[in-house]
């Protein structure tokens, strides 16, 4: 995962894993993540620690973490808070992130 810049803040499509470190949950989303990267071995999602921007969570109503969050044409389009499995996040990236699987 990469540490989501102001720049990337700014791109019109995205996928950014909100977390806090010390959020047992959070460490258990972060693995499921970090699992499909090595899978695809690329780099596909952002990350943001929660606690350094206050102000992103209040505008974007974020209610807890993690949350994957996906900003598609410049709207966000899901927040995702229960990610369930590796196989659950799998149905979003197939919608938002076809890309991946050689269905451009």
């Amino acid at each position: 995962m990469q540490e989501i810049t102001e720049q990337a803040l700014n791109e019109e499509r995205y996928l950014l894993y909100i977390y806090t470190p010390f959020c047992g949950t959070c460490s258990v989303a972060r693995t499921m993540l970090e699992k499909i990267e090595s899978v695809h071995k690329e780099t596909i999602f952002y990350e943001m620690n929660a606690s350094y921007f206050p102000e992103f969570m209040y505008d974007n109503k974020i209610e807890s973490v993690p949350c994957l969050l996906i900003k598609e044409e410049n709207q966000i389009k899901e927040k995702i808070y229960a990610f369930r499995s590796i196989g659950n996040i799998y149905r979003y990236l197939i919608q938002y992130k076809p890309e991946l699987f050689g269905n451009n």
